[in-house]
């Protein structure tokens, strides 16, 4: 199944197997991506990878950026240098997916002797340190309440960076819906203490950020993807599960398939494993039972050998995607296929102390992909 050809939408794939997300704080202060990334994410559609999801995506210039070096999808120039990221990825014959991520209270980046503000659902300090690789430093501050109007001007941002991202060239965009950050604070009993509409019970936390996906899928093109990311786990705690499990697992993916969500990428640090209780699903099965048909599901976590990843689709997914493997071995595809040893991954050389994209990466000999 690892080397089916199937689709997402109008993205027709080579096969199966994407690249993840992954922070690597590249681009040009202003946001612009960069010839290295463009080499960078070109890399993966040359190794044989049918299709590449990008780092977070910042979407407005008031609270959404998390990290110093992070790309953005706001500005005329942003659009401009993501379209050579894009050409890059589709003559290597690779389908390349925005992540559109706002930060949340997770705003990673931003010295601490700044005085910008972070917001979230509630006014809420998330209990962890920021992290080094990403240019962080110190505990994360407490955030700011996000009122209606922000509400609205982070929807609107959303809004207009899917339409910059199409005027980009990219074939879709993924929600960052995930790992905490600000659509997921919704998600979250301990991050979402809200007493209105958007605050309470799993329908009542699931409403704005199925607002945003049904606002930004009635903005694009219907053959542009439009796909949410999701997970239970926060970057500040990666213990954190649901509290009503399943129960609001069904409500989410549900109503979050239903306002227009191609795809949803579900991602746990073992996507195979039973995610509520012992004989429960995982995460992409629930995906997979609870979300309204045709709706294709991306598994990610713990997938980079052969045997488990093949092991997720047969069981719950539709397509799976690797991050640390695939910095490993960004030709995984082509070694899979001829049965060639892949490499383990090495946490310092890739990313520390920071996780920008090294020059290592960029002279890596990557031989086509047979098609």
């Amino acid at each position: 199944m690892l080397f089916d050809s199937t689709a997402v939408g109008a993205a027709k794939l080579d096969n199966r197997v994407g690249v993840a997300p992954m922070t690597r704080v590249s681009a040009t202060a202003d946001g612009r991506a960069t010839e290295e990334m463009a080499q960078y994410y070109a890399t993966f559609a040359t190794g044989g990878f049918s299709f590449v999801v990008t780092e977070g995506t910042y979407t407005d210039d008031a609270y959404s950026k998390g990290y110093l070096n992070q790309p953005g999808l706001v500005t005329t120039e942003h659009v401009r240098a993501w379209r050579t990221v894009v050409d890059a990825v589709h003559d290597a014959g690779g389908v390349i997916f925005a992540q559109l991520m706002h930060c949340g209270a997770q705003n990673q980046g931003i010295p601490s002797d700044c005085d910008q503000e972070t917001i979230a659902p509630s006014a809420v300090q998330p209990d962890a340190e920021k992290k080094e690789e990403y240019g962080g430093d110190g505990r994360y501050p407490t955030a700011k309440r996000a009122t209606t109007a922000d509400l609205a001007a982070v929807k609107n941002g959303f809004v207009a960076a899917a339409r910059n991202a199409h005027k980009a060239g990219f074939d879709g965009i993924e929600l960052h819906g995930a790992n905490g950050y600000f659509l997921n604070e919704f998600l979250s009993t301990s991050m979402n203490r809200r007493d209105d509409e958007y605050g309470g019970d799993p329908q009542a936390r699931v409403r704005y950020p199925t607002e945003v996906v049904s606002a930004v899928s009635g903005a694009v093109p219907e053959e542009f993807v439009v796909g949410i990311r999701i997970s239970q786990s926060m970057v500040t705690d990666y213990g954190y599960v649901w509290p009503k499990g399943e129960d609001a697992a069904a409500v989410f993916f549900e109503r979050l398939s239903t306002a227009g969500a191609d795809y949803i990428h579900t991602t746990e640090r073992d996507a195979t494993a039973s995610t509520f209780g012992e004989d429960g699903p995982s995460l992409a099965k629930a995906a997979k039972i609870y979300s309204v048909p045709d709706t294709v599901v991306i598994a990610n976590g713990g997938l980079g050998t052969p045997a488990v990843a093949r092991e997720s689709l047969g069981d719950a997914a539709d397509l799976v995607t690797l991050g640390r493997r695939a910095l490993a071995n960004p030709d995984w595809p082509h070694r899979v296929a001829t049965g060639a040893d892949l490499a383990e991954f090495d946490r310092t050389s890739r990313l520390k102390p920071e996780a920008s994209i090294s020059e290592e990466e960029l002279s890596l000999d990557v031989p086509p992909a047979e098609k």
